[in-house]
């Protein structure tokens, strides 16, 4: 039996904001559990973050640029 497709992004601005946060983490070196770490949240969510599968609050977004050391708006800059 062939494995399950994988989720797709619940839309494309997640899919983007997703790549961007898993970009940024790459150039910093940091696995997704350390910076998951860095900033207080799950492994498996921020994983699904990258993946574009969670619709985040505001709240989030700011955790994640914090952790990240970015500022937020570049992570949502252009995003519709």
């Amino acid at each position: 039996m062939p494995s399950p497709s994988p989720k797709p992004p619940i839309s494309p601005a997640a899919g983007e904001f997703g790549a961007r946060v898993r970009a940024r983490r790459e150039a910093m070196g940091l696995s997704q559990e350390a910076l998951a770490h860095e900033g207080g949240f799950h492994w498996t969510f921020l994983g699904q973050v990258e993946r574009g599968q969670r619709n985040l609050s505001l709240h989030n977004i700011l955790k994640i640029a914090e952790a990240l050391d970015v500022d937020p708006g570049e992570l949502v800059t252009g995003l519709r």
